[in-house]
């Protein structure tokens, strides 16, 4: 699927606005000096028409057109050097009616020949951290900043967590569009789940893919509120075709969110569905395998300990690591 659609939508938008506000300011700038410096407008439209002299040496068919293109050249080199000098001793810069765009690589248009330019691709990137539902945790949460220090004297603890971070840095790093993998992280409060599931959004979304990260409460409340017209959504999203056309969707929390019929039902048809379209998910709840099993029925559960590879966190709450120090 690539960069979410709205955004691309939005951001393509925003930059044809950027390349005509660039060139109306030009315009602008340039009737400025016709205003104050008459010979500019002399020189700017004797320039203007050159390309209707070249075709007229092209099409009179004389032996010597090169020569007499070349003479042309010449000729609008001295007018641009003489239009520089006006400019220069009027107080004004020579490029001063020059279109000035934001980015010079590719002409505020997105794109250079046929590839996306770097600029609109980090463009992207900080609307899917906008629309990715991570807010503030997009700034503070990163595999750079993951420390495996809270997990020693664990025993078995550090050993798999260092296994899972492995995991997971390599799920992100080498995401693309065949990717699909599923994960659930399970474990107390604390333990690092949140941290990591962001580190893994933004790597993905940095390398361009559709990121939505939604807490259970906040993914049933946009179902109830496309079925009732009310509801608890986080108001992270809107509508609830990303849940199934994202490129990775991540739900936190599972398990917080009142379990009935119909919640039950929104959510193995949001996991259901991902499974048969190929679609990577990330699950993050407090609960024990036990309790999941207790909680859901034998069709959700099925597929969370069939489709997904379980990840158990253990150790001690980082928080209060942290309070103690």
């Amino acid at each position: 699927m690539g960069y979410n659609r709205e955004d691309f939508v939005r951001i393509k938008a925003e930059y044809s606005e950027k390349y005509r506000r660039a060139r109306e300011k030009a315009d602008e700038r340039r009737f400025e000096l016709y205003g104050r410096i008459p010979e500019v407008k002399d020189i700017d439209s004797v320039l203007s028409g050159t390309g209707l002299e070249i075709m007229r040496i092209i099409s009179s068919g004389k032996k010597d057109t090169e020569a007499a293109v070349e003479a042309l050249k010449a000729r609008n080199e001295e007018l641009l050097a003489r239009r520089g000098a006006l400019l220069v001793a009027n107080g004004y810069s020579a490029d001063y009616s020059d279109v000035k765009y934001e980015c010079e690589k590719c002409g505020d248009t997105g794109y250079v020949g046929t590839k996306m330019c770097e600029c609109m691709k980090k463009a992207l990137v900080l609307a899917g951290y906008e629309s990715s539902g991570l807010g503030g945790l997009i700034r503070t949460q990163s595999f750079e900043n993951f420390s495996l220090e809270y997990y020693r004297g664990g025993g078995a603890s550090y050993e798999n967590m260092e296994m899972f971070v492995g995991a997971l840095k390599r799920f992100a790093s080498d995401f693309d569009a065949n990717t699909y993998r599923n994960y659930l992280l399970l474990g107390s409060t604390g333990l690092g789940k949140t941290h990591l599931s962001t580190a893994v959004a933004k790597k993905v979304i940095e390398r361009g893919y559709d990121v939505l990260y939604v807490s259970a409460v906040g993914m049933i409340g946009d179902f109830e509120a496309r079925r009732f017209g009310t509801g608890a959504g986080d108001g992270s999203v809107r509508g609830t075709e990303r849940y199934y056309e994202a490129d990775l969707l991540i739900i936190d929390d599972l398990g917080t969110e009142v379990v009935n019929q119909f919640t039950v039902s929104c959510l193995y048809d949001v996991i259901n569905s991902r499974i048969n379209n190929r679609k990577c998910t990330f699950i993050n709840t407090n609960l024990s395998r036990k309790e999941i099993e207790d909680k859901y029925t034998e069709r959700i559960t099925s597929r969370l300990f069939g489709e997904y590879y379980p990840l158990p966190f253990a150790g001690t709450d980082i928080r209060r690591q942290k309070r103690m120090k």
